[in-house]
C-alpha cells in the first residue's frame, strides 16, 4: 500500500498572518538545497516539505525570513492532532483574553463618543485625561497586539510586508497621531484635535476576536482526519507462546498472529489464517454491506469485525497499514493547492504593498484637496484603508474549502491525491471507462463450451485451456482455470508458453501445439474457422467473450466467458451522463461483446479490441478533440492511459500499479464513487469560487470606501473601527462558507 506515500515531513508555522506569508515561506523552502517541493496550508498553518532535508535546516530557513517553525515529522497522526488541538485551544484562549483586554478600553471609549462625549483636546484637564488613556492604550497595544507589531517588524527586517504590517501601521498611526494631539494640541488646527485611542483599542480587540473565531471554526475542517484516525485501534490481541497478549498496535510485528473478536476493530492489515466472519468496511469504502471473509482473504486495519472470531497474520503494521497510508494521502491532499489557489497566493503577494501605496496616496489626496481638518481626515483615511484591506480572508478562501472537500470525499471512499486533481475533476467533459473490473465485476465465469472437433470431450477441452491459461494473469484466464478446477480437472504444465499481446496465448502440452485466443490469433496462424465465426458472433452479441482453442493447428472448440455487469453500473453511468459528461467505453475485448455490454449499460461510444499500448492513444484522441478526459480503470494495462488522462480514476479493488498511476482512487468498486468524486469536486470548486469572490471583492470594494470616496457626495467617512470589525469577520465568513461543504451529500439517482 506504499502507493499512497511520498517522502515528506510536516512543519507547524508560527507567525504567519496572511496569505502573502504563504508565498514567502514556500519560496524560502523551495530555495533550500535538497527540497523538491514545499506546500503551505494557510488554514492549518502547516507546511508539507518533500525532499531529504534535516528538519533543523528547514526551520533555520523559515526563521531567516522572520517566522518560527516546529517539526512534527516524528509524531504519530493522533499525537500530532492532539498536539495541534491543544496548541489551537491555547491560542484561542490567548486571543480571547487579548480581545477582552482591548475591548475593555475600546468599548467604553466608543460608547462615550457615540453619546456625545468630546473626543478632542482643548483644556489642560483633557490633556491629562487623554494622556492617561493614551498610556493605557499603549499597554493594550503591548499586551493585546504585540504579535502584530513583532510580525510587522520581522517583515520590515526581511524587506517584506504582510497582514501584521497593515494592522501595525494602521493602529500605530492612529495612536501616534492621537499622542501628538495630546502633547501638541496648539500645533494643530482646532478641528484636527481629535484623538483615536478608541479606534486603536477596538481594532486590536476586534481583529483578535476574528482570529479567535477563525481558529474555532477552522478546527471543524479537520473532522475528516479525526474520524479516519479514530478508526485505528489502540491495542491488538497477539498470540505469542500460545497466550493472548494485549499490546499497543505500535508493538505489533509483521507475521504476528492476531486475534479479533466480534465487535472489535481490526488493528493492522493482514490475511485470515483461521475462522470466518463478516467485516464492515464502510468506514473506508463507503460501501454499507459487510464483506464475508474466509481463510486466505485480506483484511484491513480500521475495519470492524461484525460476527465471527478470527485469527490473522499481520502483513502491514504501523505507518504501512492501509488506513495509515490513507490518512497520509488525505493530509497531503488537504495541504496541496489547486491552480485557483495558487492564483490567490500570487495576488496576495502583491496586494499588501499595493494597499500600502493606496493608503499613502489616499492620505496625500486628503492633505492636498480635503476639507479641514485635513490632517485628521488624512489619518482616518490612511488608517481605514490599511485595516480594511488585510487579505486574511483571501488566504483562507482556497485551503479551507480544499480541506473540507478532500475530507468529505474520503468519507465517501474517494481518495484525492492532490488539489489539482480536485479542481480538474470538476471540469471533466469526457469519461473513459475500462470494461473489465470497472463496468463489470472483473470476475468472469465460463458459460459455454462449443465443441468443434468430436474427437475431444469438454473435459479435455477444459484441461487444455486451463493448463495453458494457468500461466496467464488475465481475468478471463482465471475464469477458465477456476472452471477446470471446479470440475476436478488436473492441470498440466505447459512448455514454450508465450503471451501474444492483444491476441491470446500459445504453448506446448505433451508435444501438442496449443493456441488459445481471439479470431485474430487464429487467422494469423492460418487456422480454418469454418462456420464457427457465426456461433462466436452470437455469443458475443449476448455480452459473452468467445475464445478459440486450436490443437496442432486445428480448431477444436470455442469457450465463452461472461463477466457480469456490476449491479449499480447502469445507474452510475446515467448519473455521469445526466451531468453532461460524454461516457466512452474502452476495452481490449472483442467488438461484439463490447457493444453488447455497452448497450446494456447505455453507452453509445465504444472503443473495442484496443491493444494495451493504444489505450493511452485513445485518451490523446479525445484530448485532441478538446475534451477534458477522465480515465477509469483497474488493471496494469490501464496505467499509461490513467497517467496521460487529465484525471485518472483507479478502482481501489484493482492493482497497485493502476492506483499509483491515478489521481483519484475509488476505494469501493462501484462507479457511483466516480460520480460522487466529480460531484464533490464540483461542489468544492464552487465553494472556492464563492470564497475567493467574496474575499477579493470585499478587499477591492472596501478600499475606495475606506479612502473616503463617499465623503464628497454624502459627507460619510468610514470609521476605522468599522473597518476593523469588517476585516475580522470577513475571515469568519469564508471559514463558515467552507464548512457548509460538510453538509454536502452526493445524490445517487
Amino acid at each position: 500500500m506504499n502507493k499512497f506515500t511520498e517522502p515528506s515531513q510536516d512543519l507547524i508555522i508560527e507567525g504567519a498572518g496572511c496569505a502573502s506569508c504563504v508565498g514567502k515561506i514556500e519560496q524560502a523552502l523551495n530555495h533550500t538545497a535538497g527540497v523538491e517541493s514545499a506546500e503551505m496550508n494557510f488554514a492549518l498553518r502547516t507546511v508539507t516539505v518533500t525532499g531529504a532535508v534535516e528538519p533543523k535546516v528547514l526551520i533555520k530557513a523559515i526563521e531567516a525570513i522572520g517566522y518560527n517553525a516546529k517539526s512534527v515529522s516524528d509524531s504519530s497522526d493522533d499525537e500530532l492532532l492532539d498536539e495541534k488541538e491543544a496548541a489551537d485551544q491555547k491560542y484561542y484562549s490567548s486571543l480571547m483574553k487579548q480581545m477582552w483586554i482591548a475591548l475593555g478600553l475600546g468599548v467604553p471609549l466608543m460608547v462615550y463618543g457615540l453619546f456625545g462625549g468630546p473626543m478632542t483636546v482643548e483644556t489642560t484637564t483633557e490633556r491629562g485625561v487623554w494622556l492617561f488613556i493614551g498610556i493605557l492604550c499603549a499597554a493594550i497595544m503591548y499586551f493585546s497586539g504585540k504579535h502584530f507589531y513583532i510580525g510587522a517588524w520581522k517583515s520590515l527586517v526581511n524587506h517584506t510586508a504582510n497582514m501584521d504590517t497593515l494592522i501595525a501601521l494602521g493602529t500605530g498611526t492612529a495612536w501616534i497621531y492621537s499622542m501628538i494631539v495630546v502633547f501638541f494640541p496648539l500645533a494643530l488646527p482646532e478641528m484636527a484635535r481629535h484623538v483615536y485611542f478608541e479606534a486603536t483599542a477596538m481594532i486590536i480587540g476586534l481583529i483578535n476576536l476574528g482570529l479567535a473565531l477563525e481558529v474555532k471554526a477552522r478546527g471543524k475542517t479537520s473532522e475528516a482526519i479525526k474520524r479516519l484516525i479514530g478508526l485505528q485501534a489502540k491495542t491488538a490481541r497477539v498470540l505469542r507462546d500460545n497466550k493472548d497478549l494485549d499490546i499497543a498496535i505500535e508493538q505489533v510485528l509483521i507475521n504476528d498472529i492476531v486475534r479479533v473478536r466480534p465487535g472489535e476493530k481490526v488493528p493492522v492489515d493482514g490475511v485470515v489464517t483461521q475462522g470466518r466472519t463478516s467485516i464492515d468496511e464502510s468506514m473506508l469504502t463507503g460501501e454499507p454491506m459487510p464483506v464475508e471473509k474466509n481463510e486466505g482473504d485480506d483484511i484491513v486495519a480500521g475495519t470492524l469485525n461484525k460476527s465471527g472470531s478470527i485469527l490473522f497474520k499481520a502483513t502491514r503494521v504501523g505507518k504501512d497499514t492501509a488506513i495509515a497510508q490513507i490518512i497520509n494521502m488525505v493530509k497531503r491532499a488537504q495541504n496541496s493547492k489547486p491552480p485557483i489557489g495558487r492564483l490567490a497566493d500570487v495576488i496576495s503577494a502583491y496586494f499588501v504593498p499595493v494597499v500600502m501605496i493606496i493608503s499613502i496616496v489616499s492620505a496625500l489626496v486628503w492633505l492636498n484637496f480635503g476639507p479641514d481638518p485635513v490632517i485628521a481626515f488624512a489619518v482616518v483615511s490612511a488608517t481605514t484603508v490599511l485595516i480594511i484591506a488585510c487579505p486574511c480572508a483571501l488566504g483562507l478562501a482556497t485551503p479551507m474549502s480544499v480541506m473540507v472537500g478532500v475530507g468529505k470525499a474520503a468519507e465517501a471512499g474517494v481518495l484525492i491525491r492532490n488539489g489539482e486533481a480536485l479542481q480538474t475533476a470538476s471540469k471533466i467533459t469526457a469519461m473513459i471507462l475500462d470494461k473489465t473490473g470497472t463496468i463489470t465485476e472483473g470476475a468472469p465465469k465460463v458459460t459455454d463450451i462449443i465443441v468443434a472437433d468430436e474427437n475431444y470431450t469438454e473435459q479435455q477441452i477444459l484441461s487444455f485451456a486451463g493448463s495453458i491459461e494457468s500461466d496467464s494473469e488475465h481475468p478471463l484466464a482465471q475464469a477458465i482455470v477456476d472452471s477446470a478446477l471446479a470440475k476436478d480437472i488436473v492441470l498440466e504444465n505447459t512448455t514454450d508458453f508465450q503471451a501474444i499481446v492483444g491476441h491470446g496465448v500459445e504453448a506446448k502440452l505433451n508435444g501438442q501445439q496449443l493456441l488459445f485466443g481471439n479470431q485474430k490469433l487464429m487467422l494469423k496462424n492460418g487456422i480454418a474457422l469454418n462456420g464457427f465465426v457465426t456461433k462466436a458472433q452470437q455469443l458475443a452479441d449476448n455480452a459473452k467473450t468467445p475464445m478459440y482453442l486450436a490443437v496442432d493447428h486445428k480448431l477444436v472448440a470455442i469457450i465463452a466467458v461472461s463477466d457480469p455487469i456490476k449491479k449499480d453500473s447502469i445507474a452510475a453511468i446515467k448519473r455521469l451522463q445526466a451531468s453532461g459528461i460524454r461516457v466512452v467505453m474502452l476495452t481490449g475485448d472483442n467488438r461484439a461483446t463490447a457493444n453488447a455490454v455497452a448497450k446494456q449499460v447505455g453507452i453509445k461510444e465504444v472503443f473495442a479490441e484496443v491493444m494495451p499500448d493504444d489505450k493511452a492513444n485513445k485518451v490523446a484522441e479525445l484530448q485532441a478533440q478538446g475534451e477534458i478526459v477522465g480515465m477509469t480503470g483497474d488493471g496494469i494495462n490501464d496505467a499509461p492511459a490513467l497517467a496521460l488522462s487529465n484525471v485518472g480514476f483507479a478502482i481501489g479493488t484493482g492493482t497497485d500499479v493502476a492506483i499509483e498511476s491515478a489521481d483519484i482512487t475509488l476505494m469501493r468498486g462501484s462507479l457511483h464513487g466516480l460520480a460522487d468524486a466529480i460531484a464533490i469536486s464540483k461542489a468544492t470548486l464552487s465553494n472556492i469560487k464563492q470564497n475567493l469572490f467574496g474575499a477579493f471583492i470585499y478587499n477591492v470594494a472596501g478600499v475606495p470606501f475606506a479612502a473616503g470616496i463617499l465623503y464628497p457626495f454624502f459627507g460619510l467617512m468610514l470609521n476605522p473601527v468599522v473597518a476593523g470589525a469588517a476585516m475580522a469577520f470577513s475571515s469568519l465568513t469564508v471559514v463558515s462558507n467552507a464548512n457548509r461543504l460538510r453538509l454536502f451529500k452526493p445524490q445517487e439517482h
